[in-house]
């Protein structure tokens, strides 16, 4: 296979086998049995270059209705947590300078995700751990109808953490590996 591709694979994989797998996302299975996911790899070494496909992929989905979101798949360039912090926040503020406040967000994924106020060994951080790092594109209107239509959605990211918690650190360090390498 083109290791071009690797990444893709790895991150469409991460996606079916942990995301879904595990209802990480009690949304994504409906959306990979659709095939309405858009895979985009960027190399984010040229951070113009990351923003440019950023906005690209907006004016994608907004003539693609058939896509539901995409993950720009940051290929090269943020493999340092800092750094792709710093990407997302200038994306973020692309989004609102663009006028995609309201329409489009970011969901952000890392290997070496951590949230703020947890130790980078809390197996929590693997709700966000991908095995690249990725910038996730999502529709505002499409997440205000699935919530919507979701009993208690303010406790997905409790149950996510507890989930994390109960699996193990080591339990998903290995997943995560497997992934990286299948």
């Amino acid at each position: 296979m083109n290791s071009s591709l690797e990444p893709l694979r790895q991150s469409q994989a991460w996606v079916e086998r942990f995301v879904v797998a595990l209802d990480v996302c009690p949304f994504a299975r409906r959306e990979t049995e659709r095939d309405s996911i858009r895979y985009v790899p960027v190399d984010a070494s040229d951070v113009e270059h990351l923003l440019l496909t950023l906005i690209e992929e907006c004016r994608h989905l907004d003539a693609s209705p058939q896509t539901e979101t995409t993950l720009l798949v940051l290929i090269a360039g943020a493999e340092d947590f800092a750094h792709y912090l710093d990407c997302l926040d200038l994306g973020e503020t692309l989004l609102e300078q663009q006028g995609y406040e309201g329409t489009y967000q970011l969901a952000s994924f890392h290997p070496d995700y951590v949230f703020g106020g947890t130790a980078p060994d809390d197996p929590a951080n693997y709700t966000n751990r991908s095995p690249w790092p990725m910038l996730h594109i999502l529709r505002e209107a499409s997440i205000e109808r699935a919530l919507a239509h979701f009993p208690r959605p303010e406790r997905i990211p409790e149950r996510n953490v507890a989930l994390m918690r109960k699996l193990g650190i080591e339990s998903l360090a290995a997943r995560l590996d497997d992934l990286k390498r299948s």
